[in-house]
C-alpha cells in the first residue's frame, strides 16, 4: 500500500502533523510520498500507484483531496485539524493506531456521489469542474437579486428570483444548503438537492431531484444583476445573459476510508449541532450509562 500524505496548502500548523504521519508510515514499511505545499495540479501524476490518501486539515482539505482521489478511485483518510472536521475520520494523535487497524483490513470505503458542473455560452462548453459540496449560482458584488429560469433536461420547472440556487449532493446537503434551511440526506443517497437563497416572491421549497437527471439553469434576459458561479466554493466564473449552467452525477465517486460504524452519520451530525445528552430512559442508555445532570 503507498500512501499519499497532504498537509493543508495554506496551513503551516499542519506541516509538523503530516512529518509526524509520515514517519510512522515509513516505520511500518510502507512506501509513500509527502506534500507540505502544493497545488491542485501538481498532484494528478502521483496518483497511478497510490491507494490511499490522508488528508490533514477541516472538510475544505477533505473536498480537496476526494476531488484528487476520484479520478483514480483513490479513497481518503482525514485527520482534522481544523475547525469542524465533520469528514475526517479520526484525530492526528490517533493516527499509528487507525494505521493499524486499516492494515488489518478492520476499515470499509464510503462511496459518495459527487456532481459536475458546467458553464455553456453559445453552444460552447467554457467551464467545469466537479464538485463533492454543491455547485452555487449567486448574485455578484451589487445587492440585487438574480434571476433563474431551472430546467430538468428540457422540461421547465419554475423561474427563481433569489440571492442565489444551490444545487448539492447529500455531502453538500449538511454545508451552504444546510445553513440556508435546507434538509438532510443520508450521504449513501444519489439524489440531488436544489434550494434557493432568500428567494422573492418565487419557489422558496427545496426540490429533491432523482438521481440521474441533468439540471439545466439560465439566465434569462430578465436578469438584470450579475451573477456568477462556484463549485465547491473555488472559482467565480461571471455569467452572462443566454448562459446556460448545467449540473449532473458525476462519472466518479468521493471515496473515504472509515473505521467507524456504518451507521455514524447521523451521531457524528447531531455530536456538531447539539449537545449530547443520553437517553434518560433506561432502556435507551447506551452500555447502561448514566445520564448528564442539568
Amino acid at each position: 500500500m503507498q500512501i499519499g500524505i497532504l498537509a493543508h496548502p495554506r496551513r503551516q500548523e499542519s506541516i509538523p502533523i503530516a512529518r509526524e504521519v509520515a514517519a510512522i508510515v515509513a516505520a511500518r514499511g510502507l512506501p509513500l510520498w509527502m506534500r507540505e505545499t502544493w497545488a491542485e495540479e501538481d498532484i494528478p501524476p502521483l496518483m497511478p500507484d497510490t491507494q490511499m490518501l490522508v488528508a490533514i486539515g477541516g472538510d475544505g482539505a477533505m473536498l480537496r483531496a476526494a476531488r484528487l482521489g476520484a479520478p483514480h478511485a483513490v479513497p481518503v483518510f482525514g485527520l482534522n485539524a481544523g475547525y469542524l472536521g465533520f469528514l475526517t475520520e479520526a484525530n492526528p494523535e490517533d493516527w499509528e493506531t487507525c494505521l493499524d487497524r486499516i492494515l488489518e483490513g478492520k476499515h470499509w470505503i464510503e462511496s459518495r456521489l459527487m456532481i459536475t458542473g458546467e458553464v455553456w455560452r453559445a453552444g460552447e462548453r467554457i467551464y467545469r469542474q466537479d464538485a463533492l459540496n454543491d455547485v452555487v449560482v449567486s448574485r455578484g458584488a451589487a445587492a440585487h437579486l438574480i434571476r433563474l429560469d431551472s430546467y430538468v433536461e428540457n422540461d421547465w420547472i419554475t423561474s427563481y428570483n433569489a440571492d442565489g440556487l444551490i444545487i448539492a449532493t447529500p455531502t453538500g446537503s449538511t454545508a451552504y444548503a444546510l445553513a440556508v434551511g435546507g434538509p438532510i440526506l443520508p450521504p449513501d443517497l444519489n439524489n440531488i438537492l436544489m434550494i434557493p437563497v432568500a428567494p422573492h416572491l418565487s419557489m422558496e421549497r427545496p426540490v429533491v431531484l432523482s438521481q440521474g437527471v441533468m439540471l439545466r439553469l439560465v439566465v434569462p434576459k430578465q436578469s438584470r444583476a450579475e451573477c456568477v458561479v462556484s463549485v465547491d466554493g473555488r472559482d467565480a466564473v461571471p455569467l452572462e445573459i443566454g448562459d446556460e449552467v448545467r449540473v449532473y452525477a458525476c462519472q466518479h465517486r468521493g471515496l473515504f476510508v472509515r473505521l467507524q460504524g456504518r451507521n455514524y452519520f447521523f451521531r457524528s451530525l447531531m455530536d456538531r449541532m447539539e449537545p449530547r445528552f443520553l437517553p434518560r430512559h433506561p432502556l435507551e442508555r447506551p452500555n447502561g450509562e448514566q445520564p448528564n445532570s442539568i
